[in-house]
């Protein structure tokens, strides 16, 4: 399982080879870096975004010792942790185009809603005698038992829950202005929090290098090296 945190932008269309217009929503994901290893849990905690560091508090400030301020902090579970050490990075180079991922937010808060926002309801009928009631909630039930039932469609608050959308495509990946493109649209507003995880390895970077890569090479003794028209010099 890879993953990664965003940051919605806002949506956009692209153009495919074939000239068929695509929606998309740009994401600002990454670099993420590894604030904290649980190796009995097996899970690693990544943080995202910029903060001010006068904006810590004393807790927040003593967790980043030695960090770059984070504005959000997101708890993942990996497989191994033998590899992983903190102050790591996870940047876009886990991703590609075509992969198939999920994308979880926080959705648009609405406020108080009535049941025909809210749930749906067609209403009342607008005809005459029918006054004050075109998009009332109606009965809610048999009143012998003396309560409402758990789940009952109400009017109340709308919006501000946890969605998980899943089956996206990523269509574009951008690492050097760290945007990736997500096919449709996904939960929340702009400049909120997503995560963003799928099916792959994921990719850790130490010191801006893949530690895959990271390996010690034997040494080998300086010789002479000769260039045309220059003199002699040591490697």
């Amino acid at each position: 399982m890879k993953f990664i945190l965003g940051k919605k932008i806002g949506m956009t269309q692209v153009f495919l080879p074939n000239g068929e217009v695509m929606p998309v929503t740009r994401v600002l994901a990454g670099p993420c870096s590894i604030v904290q290893v649980k190796e009995k849990e097996k899970a690693i905690q990544l943080g995202f975004g910029e903060k001010k560091e006068f904006r810590l508090n004393k807790p927040e400030a003593g967790h980043l010792k030695d960090l770059a301020p984070v504005s959000w902090l997101k708890e993942f579970s990996v497989e191994k942790t033998e590899d992983i050490s903190r102050g790591d990075f996870i940047t876009l180079d886990t991703f590609a185009a075509g992969d198939e991922v999920e994308v979880m937010g926080v959705s648009k808060g609405k406020g108080f809603a009535g049941v025909v926002k809210r749930h749906h309801f067609r209403g009342g009928p607008a005809s005459h005698g029918h006054k004050d009631n075109l998009r009332a909630p109606g009965s809610i039930g048999a009143g012998g038992v003396q309560r409402v039932f758990k789940g009952m469609r109400m009017a109340g608050r709308m919006g501000g829950d946890q969605v998980t959308v899943k089956n996206l495509e990523v269509v574009e990946v951008h690492p050097e202005t760290n945007e990736i493109y997500i096919k449709g649209a996904v939960p929340g507003g702009r400049n909120s929090l997503l995560v963003i995880q799928g099916p792959g390895v994921l990719k850790i970077q130490k010191n801006g290098q893949k530690a895959e890569v990271v390996k010690e090479q034997p040494v080998v003794e300086a010789t002479p090296v000769e260039t045309a028209g220059e003199e002699t010099v040591n490697a």
